[in-house]
């Protein structure tokens, strides 16, 4: 069975591999983690460690601009059904 590790340790050992305190063998060692995980935690958080400064209101608008087009689409939807109605009550009178 594999194990599975959590986002902070992952996180300590991408920084201590960064950092360059410590020698490799020394992290596996001390957090009890392959040599392969070590590389590949740092490697993730070197190429991916940016995102965590991106602007975070950008990626919140893309949600609403696609609502606001949604709702726009049902009041067109709305509006032919009610002036059809309309002019099925006149007709009706």
């Amino acid at each position: 069975m594999r194990k599975v590790h959590g986002k902070a340790l992952k996180f300590k050992v991408a920084l201590e591999a960064v950092r360059g305190d410590f020698t490799v063998a020394q992290i596996m060692s001390k957090y009890g983690v392959a040599e392969s995980l070590v590389h590949r935690w740092k490697k993730q958080l070197l190429e991916s460690g940016s995102e965590i400064f991106s602007d975070r209101r950008s990626g919140a608008q893309e949600p609403i601009t696609t609502d606001i087009k949604e709702l726009h689409a049902k009041i067109g939807q709305l509006t032919l059904e009610r002036d059809f109605l309309e002019k099925s009550l006149i007709k009706v009178r």
